[in-house]
């Protein structure tokens, strides 16, 4: 079974070609369009999806050495994420699915986040506790088996990669704003202030980051530019340390509850080198062992649908063709 995996939930355009046994392709096309507008622009991502979504399926094709008869089935996400975008890739894969006489699967984009740890670890099997740390989603989510999810906790407001992304703006450092505050805390000094973390009633593993970014902004308001310019790493570190002390903190706490012994991470603040020690450091203490995927597999990418929609077509579990985009898809 080969499978053709389409990913258009925000702005990152994917496709990718799975066996069964590897990774044949995982082409992305990044938007850098949003890049001045210091985020995405909705319509600006669903007009870049329409004019580069065929030369890259084509790629990811030529790079796998397929051709579209070879398929047995399209893999494409249907939400959540953007409506214009998911809109884009949902319809060519329905149409590609219709002219080919081949299966068409909908997937959940962060069930694909789930399965991107599969790709990189395929040893890998539940039930395990995975954290969805990204632009759009912060999640503790218990993997019961595949394709079986119970949400533990979700971020209230503003997710982890958002919040990245607003203190990057508006400290002046560009977007996106996760690697560059990573990359300025290296050099920062994590006593320089302390920024509250929000752990709200006692025991919820939700988040909110929404107070974090506020405080943020209140500080630099308050020191103003100049002095803002020369504690940009101290800033850095300061709140990325509050982000990451939160995060590890209900991630470990979700795999106690749920006598997990495997812990994994997914999305694109899994990328981040100080989450990941720090979680690898509870794990020895605790027993709990520790996984992520490489950095192409933590961002959006068609890999990790066309990896999904693998295990479901091998159990012939398709879509309609009526299927729609939906925003605002649940994982559970």
């Amino acid at each position: 079974m080969i499978v053709l995996g389409i990913e258009t939930s925000c702005d990152d355009t994917s496709a990718a070609v799975y066996d069964g046994q590897s990774l044949l392709s995982n082409v992305v096309s990044t938007q850098l369009v949003h890049r001045r507008f210091g985020g995405i622009v909705p319509e600006l991502a669903s007009r870049s999806h329409i004019q580069i979504i065929i030369p890259v399926i084509k790629q990811a094709l030529s790079e796998a050495g397929v051709a579209l008869k070879d398929l047995s089935g399209i893999a494409v996400t249907y939400g959540p994420g953007l409506a214009g975008s998911l809109l884009v890739g949902l319809s060519v894969a329905k149409g590609m699915a219709l002219s080919l006489g081949t299966s068409l699967v909908g997937i959940n984009h962060l069930e694909g986040h789930i399965w991107a740890n599969s790709l990189a670890h395929p040893q890998l099997e539940p039930p395990f506790i995975v954290l969805i740390a990204s632009g759009g989603h912060t999640q503790v989510v218990h993997v019961r088996a595949w394709g079986h999810y119970a949400v533990l906790g979700r971020t209230r407001d503003d997710a982890s990669g958002e919040a990245f992304d607003k203190v990057g703006k508006l400290m002046g450092i560009g977007y996106p704003g996760g690697p560059a505050i990573e990359k300025l805390a290296r050099d920062g000094d994590p006593t320089y202030v302390r920024f509250p973390r929000a752990f709200l009633e006692e025991g919820s593993l939700d988040f909110s980051f929404s107070g974090l970014k506020t405080a943020v902004l209140n500080h630099v308001r308050a020191i103003g530019p100049a002095a803002t310019q020369d504690h940009l790493n101290d800033i850095a570190v300061c709140f990325q340390e509050a982000v990451i002390d939160v995060l590890t903190q209900k991630t470990i706490e979700g795999a106690r509850r749920a006598g997990a012994s495997h812990l994994c991470l997914a999305g694109g603040v899994a990328v981040n080198k100080a989450l990941q020690e720090r979680l690898v450091g509870f794990g020895e203490k605790e027993g709990f062992k520790v996984w992520w995927p490489s950095p192409a597999l933590c961002t959006d990418n068609g890999g990790m649908i066309a990896r999904a929609g693998y295990y479901y077509l091998q159990r012939n579990i398709r879509s309609p063709m009526s299927l729609s985009p939906i925003p605002s898809l649940n994982l559970s």
